[in-house]
């Protein structure tokens, strides 16, 4: 084959020497260049008329995912074009003379185009990639993009530096050692990307944070789902429907909430206070037991604590009379038990997760009774809808146990009142003498 096209070379080279002597040099070259042009172009339509469009064709009937998303990320046509570069330049190795002026200049053309699209079918393979992880639910826990991201950039850069020591004749190894003196300015560009690499790096493997995700920061007025997690900026849908972008590295350097461990539990927690008031607090009488006990969730709690009590009344020699002495029930405490009852046979309460109804430190606005439970379901809309209908019934249910919720006056309690103030001060009606008045 070589004997062959040194022949052809040869021959070419005789007739043009003898037809155009002083110009059989430049027109070697331009025939050559022609020629390899012609082969270029007619693989360039082979490959993307033909090769290219079979190669669709099988993609889009496979029923494999993969072979569509290879074809969708350009992989194939990138690659073609890298293949184009790649025989270009052999051919131009094979048919222009070593001492022509053009070889090296077509040589360094085709090497860039080589490394550019080399370069490009590399993030072509890397975009696949991430879409074929995206599809298995199990690699959503990694945050890919960032680090797909991370290894496209560090590509792009050796490229460059191999474009750079194309040009200056030198190896790259000569660059890689002078950086060392650009280290600085370095740091200084890419800040970001490397503070990003890290904070995604440190994301992963602490498994901190997954896209789909509820990420809590209010700093960054971030309160949604994580929708991406990329090199230098995490998406964040908010529930609003905003878009908030949070820097990579502010996730490690501050701290957030993710609210992944509620809905991995299965279960939304309700932490919500009833306010008092206190003076309506009292003890129950024998009639409040009695028409207590009518109620199917309190009777079994009233009696077991009615002989409970009595029991301990009768090993106690004081006056019972006196409310001082002895064990009575009272409507809070009642109520307190009343609503733990109720909550354990609720159908829409997790009974595996912590269920309590608890007091808290009164102050002047009432006696807070805090009701701390857990939904069975994490949608949101649900879980309001039941913690809406438990406080209905709790405030419902208030003036059975004689207990009145603490409101602070208002400016109708006010108005009510203005009839009453308005009225002159009568000595006589409120207990006072004429003697009195006289003296």
């Amino acid at each position: 084959m070589d004997q062959a096209r040194t022949h052809i070379k040869s021959l070419l080279m005789q007739w043009l020497n003898a037809q155009i002597p002083e110009y059989s040099t430049l027109a070697y070259t331009a025939i050559v260049f022609l020629w390899i042009t012609i082969i270029s172009l007619a693989i360039h339509l082979i490959l993307h008329r033909v090769v290219l469009k079979w190669v669709e064709r099988r993609a889009m009937s496979a029923r494999q995912v993969w072979r569509q998303i290879l074809f969708e990320s350009k992989l194939y046509n990138r690659l073609a074009l890298t293949l184009q570069g790649a025989i270009f330049h052999i051919q131009a190795g094979l048919w222009l003379r070593p001492e022509s002026v053009l070889l090296p200049i077509v040589e360094t053309a085709s090497d860039f185009w080589i490394m550019l699209y080399g370069l490009l079918s590399f993030f072509s393979l890397l975009d696949a990639f991430l879409r074929i992880s995206q599809q298995k639910p199990a690699m959503n826990a990694f945050p890919l993009r960032g680090v797909i991201q991370s290894i496209k950039l560090i590509a792009a850069v050796l490229i460059v530096l191999l474009v750079i020591s194309i040009l200056m004749g030198k190896s790259p190894l000569i660059l890689l050692s002078g950086l060392g003196a650009i280290s600085a300015v370095m740091m200084l560009v890419f800040k970001d990307p490397i503070l990003g690499l890290v904070a995604g790096i440190q994301l992963s493997v602490n498994d901190m944070l997954r896209v789909g995700d509820w990420l809590e920061m209010l700093p960054y007025g971030a309160d949604g789902d994580v929708i991406d997690i990329g090199l230098t900026t995490v998406k964040v849908r908010n529930w609003d429907k905003t878009i908030t972008t949070i820097p990579t590295y502010a996730l490690i350097a501050n701290s957030f909430k993710n609210w992944r461990g509620m809905s991995e539990s299965g279960g939304r927690r309700i932490k919500r206070s009833l306010l008092l008031d206190i003076s309506s607090v009292r003890f129950l009488t024998e009639e409040d037991i009695q028409r207590l006990r009518k109620a199917q969730l309190l009777a079994p709690y009233l009696d077991e604590k009615f002989h409970e009590i009595r029991r301990a009344n009768d090993e106690l020699t004081s006056d019972l009379s006196s409310l001082v002495n002895g064990r009575r029930l009272t409507n809070l405490g009642t109520f307190r038990a009343y609503l733990a009852i109720y909550l354990k046979a609720h159908p829409r309460i997790h009974q595996q997760l912590t269920l309590m109804v608890r007091q808290l430190d009164p102050s002047a606005h009432g006696l807070p009774l805090q009701i701390y439970a857990f939904t069975n379901t994490t949608n949101w809309s649900d879980y309001e809808g039941i913690q809406a209908d438990i406080f209905d019934h709790i405030f419902a249910v208030l003036p059975e146990f004689d207990l009145r919720a603490y409101e602070a006056p208002s400016g109708y309690d006010m108005r009510s009142l203005g009839p009453q103030l308005d009225r002159p001060f009568d000595p006589l009606s409120h207990g006072v003498t004429r003697e009195v008045m006289d003296s």
